[in-house]
């Protein structure tokens, strides 16, 4: 078949894969990390950490695996992740939980965004609401759903929306609203204000609020505030997150969603014909995970700043104009004054002249919002200290 119908499509599309002859193309991850390899570069592009989560956790999991927990764990999760996600829930945030009908474990955060997605949206008519730059699934899971996206770009310096532009987004076919918060690509938190905006348009419009919160414990100036916890949300929020981040064991793929029982069976009506279960012996080590002591959270949270700092140091003895971040894996930095103004070509340039490896933001843009992102590059901080004092080093001896 010379052209192959389908979903696929439209999903290619949403996530800018098509070439303008109709062809499928790679995405800049994956270009950036052949990259890496084909030159040896330092891969500051994708944001796995390359240490290992605490012992408690990969002890956990060995145990259970010793212990033959090897077969499908129950549709919804292993009861024992599900009450420590519950618990997790209410020992940070006050929420309160119902373990049993409001929490379904997912193959990671994307899985549990993408069968949100496909269970909610009802029309092709339907709109989901996203910030701009926002990570790459979230259009192909648009786009995959049927839906239309629409896109409110978040302003330089600090990466906060307009909060009019955002007024003006919502409407009444606006069905979802997305935020990711701590955000990826930026590293920003939003402000107190957008919270309170998104939930008044939410309530006003009959919105939902779907939230992706998996960088909850690496904010670096205070702590994590789940929309969830402003009044009227929780009725009309579904809260997702993850453990690889958090544990750094993004490869076992373990997250969850909770909010209303209503919404959350709506969503596992989809999900189980997803990957059904994942992860069986993962699962109870997870469990373990959340319930370590405050102080593994604030460790985790001060070890990242303190490598976004050294990151950052190397961009600016580099001549990078560094955008801090308030949480996340990565940080931004403007190449404009390096002759990087367009930043994908200056990226496709970095792993020779400089050996590393970056994201130009412009992976996370729409097209007809690039302009306002043109030089700007993401770099991953969640790397062992002597790689990104390495890959520093790298930039300032590079010749622009």
């Amino acid at each position: 078949m010379s052209t192959i119908p389908g979903a696929w499509r439209r999903t290619a599309a949403g996530a800018g894969l098509l070439s303008s002859d109709g062809d499928v193309v790679p995405t800049i991850f994956a270009e950036m990390s052949a990259a890496a390899v084909r030159t040896g570069a330092i891969n500051l592009g994708q944001g796995f950490p390359d240490e290992d989560g605490p012992a408690e956790v990969l002890d956990a999991a060995r145990s259970a695996i010793a212990d033959g927990v090897n077969q499908y764990p129950p549709g919804r999760g292993n009861p024992e992740l599900l009450a420590a996600i519950a618990e997790h829930q209410r020992r940070f945030y006050g929420l309160e939980v119902d373990p049993a009908a409001e929490v379904i474990v997912t193959a990671g955060a994307t899985e549990a965004l993408t069968a949100t997605l496909l269970a909610l949206i009802d029309s092709p008519d339907d709109e989901v609401v996203v910030f701009e730059p926002y990570y790459d699934s979230y259009a192909a899971a648009v786009a995959l759903a049927g839906a239309r996206l629409r896109t409110v770009p978040l302003r330089l310096p600090d990466f906060q929306p307009d909060l009019d532009a955002l007024a003006a987004s919502v409407t009444d076919r606006t069905r979802i609203i997305l935020v990711n918060d701590p955000h990826n690509p930026t590293g920003t938190v939003f402000s107190p204000g957008v919270g309170a905006e998104i939930v008044r348009l939410a309530e006003r419009h009959e919105a939902i609020i779907v939230t992706d919160e998996v960088y909850e414990h690496l904010t670096f100036s205070a702590p994590h505030v789940p929309l969830a916890t402003r009044s009227g949300a929780a009725e009309r929020t579904l809260t997702i997150s993850s453990a690889g981040k958090t544990f750094s064991t993004t490869g076992w793929k373990i997250g969850w969603v909770h909010g209303p029982a209503d919404l959350i069976t709506a969503v596992l009506t989809v999900k189980q014909y997803l990957t059904y279960v994942n992860g069986s012996p993962f699962q109870p080590a997870i469990a373990v995970g959340l319930g370590l002591p405050d102080a593994f959270f604030a460790d985790a949270a001060a070890t990242l700043r303190r490598k976004h700092e050294i990151l950052g140091k190397g961009l600016r003895t580099a001549g990078f104009e560094v955008i801090p971040p308030q949480g996340g894996y990565f940080t931004v930095a403007d190449a404009g004054a390096l002759g990087g103004s367009d930043a994908a070509a200056f990226c496709r340039a970095l792993p020779e002249r400089a050996g590393v490896v970056a994201i130009p933001l412009s992976a996370f843009v729409s097209a007809e919002h690039q302009d306002r992102f043109a030089g700007l590059v993401r770099f991953a901080a969640c790397k062992r200290v002597e790689v990104l004092e390495e890959a520093a080093t790298r930039l300032a001896s590079a010749t622009f």
